[in-house]
């Protein structure tokens, strides 16, 4: 039948029914297309090869240098503890403990000296040195981790009780923190602004994921499952006996 054929009411009616079809197949159509992707916006959990669903990762994954950045900052509360320990000595102050100075010496050692800078050693030095990039600053850089050692080993030698009491070790460990503080603040910014950007350019993208999981795996096995937040609490745990954990108290008074 033609449109055309129908009676004037009639076709109106007929009309009015026809665009009411196509609206409600429009909603749907539209319905159907909103559902679909709020599906593909959802994140999907990992399947294992037994078709069972894998666990859903936790948090976001970072990149190798963006983790050794993120370590310094560990790295840089340490320096304020070993700052504050110092100032103390230097005031003359003899009512406070070495304990949380060798805490915090054991851990820098432990974190940063055994673990953060053996990963800089086995993975970033040489393939700088390969590559023939910033081989000066690999050998400084390397120096200054074999200097750290050394005064690391120093101060746990000097954080006894007895040692505390006496002027003459006590003037050692206060220019033996000094030395760490004054090497280790430029060493910790050249590495963010010169030497981890670098890497980030040396190395292909695949092979850099990569290297980010080993560092998460070495992490995990040497520190536990919680890895870095373990080693952020130990630090302000430090921080709390030293009564230097509050972060309002370092706000210059207007």
């Amino acid at each position: 039948m033609n449109v055309s054929d129908v009676p004037d009411n009639p076709r109106r009616d007929f009309l009015r029914a026809g665009v009411s079809l196509a609206g409600v197949s429009l909603l749907g159509l539209s319905s159907i297309m909103v559902q679909a992707n709020e599906t593909s916006r959802k994140p999907q959990k990992p399947q294992e090869k037994d078709g069972k669903q894998g666990k859903e990762p936790e948090g976001e994954e970072i990149g190798p240098a963006e983790d050794l950045m993120r370590e310094h900052g560990v790295l840089t509360r340490l320096l304020l503890i070993y700052d504050e320990t110092a100032r103390r000595l230097e005031a003359g102050a003899r009512d406070f403990s070495p304990h949380p100075l060798k805490q915090c010496a054991e851990l820098l050692q432990a974190f940063v000296e055994d673990y953060h800078e053996k990963l800089e050693e086995e993975f970033l030095f040489p393939r700088f040195k390969s590559a023939n990039q910033l081989v000066d600053l690999m050998g400084t850089l390397q120096t200054q981790h074999d200097a750290g050692r050394r005064i690391t080993e120093t101060i746990l030698q000097l954080t006894t009780e007895t040692a505390f009491k006496g002027d003459r070790d006590r003037r050692k460990l206060t220019e033996a923190l000094r030395q760490f503080i004054r090497m280790y603040l430029p060493h910790a910014a050249r590495e963010d602004t010169v030497l981890f950007p670098a890497f980030r350019k040396l190395v292909p993208g695949a092979e850099y994921d990569s290297l980010g999981e080993k560092f998460e795996e070495k992490e995990h096995e040497l520190f536990g499952e919680d890895g870095f937040q373990a080693i952020v609490n130990k630090v302000a745990g430090i921080e709390k006996q030293l009564d230097i954990y509050d972060l309002v108290q370092f706000t210059p008074k207007a």
